[in-house]
């Protein structure tokens, strides 16, 4: 009997030891594929959808590992992958695991990171005190490691903005100022920027204006000296925080300077209409309570529709005050009532109590008749609003404390449930060790059959990402065909045709109506373009193909009647144009649309100058003007230029595109007539 349960023991050991190791194998497998896709997240030749695609499959892999050190950091690379995408499923999903597995680890660094994770998870959901709670954990984390000034400050810097939202301003200026005692001798610019920009607006609320007035003018010298601005237009910024401030002090002719150097920044509407549209509001009730009624009341209205279209109640509210307060000072009762009626009909409808609250107290002062209704729901709701901002000042104190208590609590049932899980675990060993012998040759069966089954799963998963693949492809390929055609061809048309109705609404001409019927068929004729596009997207237009020369003569004669540029061209009339395939007749029509369309919308070009010629071999394309020109080496360019050099690539051509600023723009196009048809390999 001795025996027999010997050679048993060493059965079940060496089954054992075989099955870890192909675990093992298993886990590397995933893992090594896991790491894979993660990295082709951060190559940029893959679309944004094929990231995020890559980037889903690296996060399932990921989330069956085991809880080792390599997984957890792979995870934590994959939840800022997903912050950085803005992916918040993911995000939220991905953090979670990680903070369960950093937990059960007493992973340190990885903790830090999910607990901040987790913070901005409910900073970008609104829910502040949730978010609050991590950061503080976060701090207190990072507090008791070495060397972790960069994320102990990132969480200072944070923490101070999520208690500035909750009207903690007095425990915003204390994480605030820690944060500014790290950076202020940091490399991070943009989070000094940040710390200072963040500090002003609590010494605002705080009514301390000359502390304010310090911190941004710090945050506006820092832009200044390290050269911090980009699309966020952060010296626009620190100029309208400068002069709502000189608003609040009744120094309106300060304010005006700061919101017009604000303005002197062309780009702010196309990059950010919100700020815009905060700018020249804010200009306007400069301008207003200074008397001074330059552009007024067009500027109140110009940043009333901005903030329409953005749907953002709180400054629409805004916008509708003060085109009241402008009628009310201008003498104008009945617009006054009017659009006072406006900002309360919008407050109720966003149900913000702060909203109703400033559209009832303009329109108690403008609406006398009813004034007194207006101002017993101006009390009613005010006291409100004052009772919970009371009660709100030390929730985040009380917050903390009950955390505390909590974790405190959750120690002391962690000892108590680790003693039972210790005899439960006993046990358990005890009754499966007696149950392994008895099902072990059962389970040796079953590992052979997973083996092959494994195997199998791996070819099939292996084939569905190869067509998967060459499915992406293919959706990537039309959908920027698509882009293509609807940006060169009818964008560009309706382009013109907006700018020439925009000067027969103030022309005499008696030839107007005529005209206006010849741009009415044409929009008819752009109608009929986007129905074939739609019905057919492979189908490519007759018209364009077999009478390219016309064509490409009635679009120069357009552009000499559209524009006040003087046009020169000349078509080579020995070229064969049946020779010529009818992708390069309709992507060479595109090209030179775009390039018009640049030219009239960004080049002040005098004199533009037009040239098509060929041989035997290529056709050849130049557009040329003497306009302001740009810089080449600019990294980001327009999706208008991003087409011309892909249609170009696409006929196997050369683009050389020369320009200087003020210099003008020549671009010159080489397209061989007969291109060889390129045969891609399924990645």
């Amino acid at each position: 009997m001795k025996v027999k349960y010997t050679l048993i023991f060493i059965a079940f050991v060496f089954f054992g030891c075989s099955k870890k190791k192909q675990n093992i194998e298993s886990e590397k497998t995933i893992s090594d594929k896991g790491v894979y896709y993660y990295n082709l997240t951060k190559q940029e030749k893959y679309s944004d959808y094929q990231r995020i695609n890559f980037l889903n499959k690296a996060f399932g892999l990921t989330y069956n590992l085991q809880n080792t050190k390599e997984s957890r950091n792979l995870l934590s690379d994959i939840v800022f992958q997903y912050y950085n995408f803005e992916i918040n499923d993911g995000f939220n999903n991905s953090s979670k695991l990680l903070l369960k597995n950093s937990l059960a680890a007493s992973d340190s660094i990885n903790l830090g990171k999910a607990y901040r994770s987790r913070a901005f998870y409910y900073k970008n959901s609104g829910k502040i005190d949730s978010s609050f709670i991590y950061f503080s954990k976060a701090e207190k984390l990072y507090l008791k490691l070495d060397n972790e000034e960069v994320n102990i400050s990132n969480v200072y810097l944070n923490k101070g903005v999520i208690q500035y939202l909750a009207s903690d301003f007095l425990g915003a200026e204390l994480s605030l100022t820690r944060a500014y005692r790290i950076y202020k001798d940091s490399e991070n610019k943009n989070n000094l920027y940040g710390t200072l920009n963040q500090l002003g607006l609590v010494y605002n609320e705080l009514n301390e204006f000359d502390k304010a007035v310090f911190y941004h003018t710090k945050a506006l010298e820092t832009v200044r000296k390290y050269n911090l601005q980009d699309k966020q237009h952060q010296e626009a910024v620190c100029y309208n925080n400068l002069g709502y401030l000189y608003i609040k002090q009744k120094k309106y002719v300060d304010a005006i300077i700061n919101f017009e150097e604000g303005l002197k920044d062309k780009q702010i509407l196309k990059d950010d209409p919100d700020l815009y549209s905060l700018l020249i509001d804010n200009l306007a009730y400069s301008r207003l309570q200074s008397s001074n009624y330059k552009e007024l009341p067009k500027l109140f209205f110009d940043a009333l529709a901005i903030r329409e279209n953005l749907k953002d109640p709180t400054v629409i509210v805004g916008s509708n005050i003060h085109i009241s307060e402008f009628y009310q000072k201008t003498g104008n009762n009945l617009l006054s009532i009017k659009y006072s009626q406006d900002a309360l009909n919008v407050a109720k409808k966003s149900k913000i109590p702060g909203n109703v609250v400033l559209a009832l107290r303009q329109a108690q002062i403008v609406d006398i008749k009813n004034a007194s209704l207006y101002s017993r729901d101006y009390i009613r709701i005010n006291d409100s609003l004052q009772i919970a901002e009371r009660n709100s000042k030390d929730r985040f104190n009380r917050i903390s404390l009950e955390t505390d208590e909590i974790i405190q609590e959750k120690d002391a049932l962690e000892d108590r449930n680790r003693n039972l899980l210790y005899v439960f675990v006993t046990i358990i060993i005890l009754a499966s060790l007696l149950f392994i012998v008895r099902a072990q040759r059962a389970r040796t069966r079953e590992l052979l059959f997973k083996q092959a089954q494994q195997k199998a799963n791996e070819e099939i998963f292996n084939l569905m990402m190869s067509q998967q693949s060459i499915i992406d492809e293919s959706r990537y390929k039309e959908k920027k065909r698509l882009a293509q055609d609807l940006h060169d061809g009818v964008l560009g048309r309706m382009f013109g045709l907006r700018l020439n109705l925009d000067s027969l609404n103030s022309s005499t001409d008696p030839d107007a109506p005529q005209k206006r019927t010849e741009l009415l068929n044409e929009l008819k004729t752009i109608e009929q373009d986007i129905r074939e596009i739609s019905h057919d997207l492979n189908r490519e237009k007759l018209v364009l193909i077999n009478n390219f020369v016309s064509i490409v003569h009635n679009l120069l004669e357009e552009q000499k009647s559209l524009h006040e540029a003087e046009v020169t061209y000349n078509i080579d009339t020995s070229i064969n144009w049946d020779k010529v395939g009818n992708a390069i007749k309709i992507n060479m029509y595109r090209i030179l649309q775009e390039g018009l369309q640049n030219i009239n919308k960004y080049a002040v070009a005098k004199n533009i100058k037009v040239e098509i010629s060929g041989d035997s071999e290529n056709v050849f394309l130049k557009i040329q003007d003497d306009g302001i020109g740009f810089d080449v080496n600019k990294k980001s360019k327009g999706i208008g230029m991003q087409n011309m050099i892909s249609r170009t690539n696409d006929c196997q051509g050369i683009i050389d595109i020369s320009s200087k600023k003020g210099n003008g723009t020549s671009i010159e196009i080489s397209i061989p007539i007969e291109t060889k048809q390129l045969i891609e390999e399924p990645v």
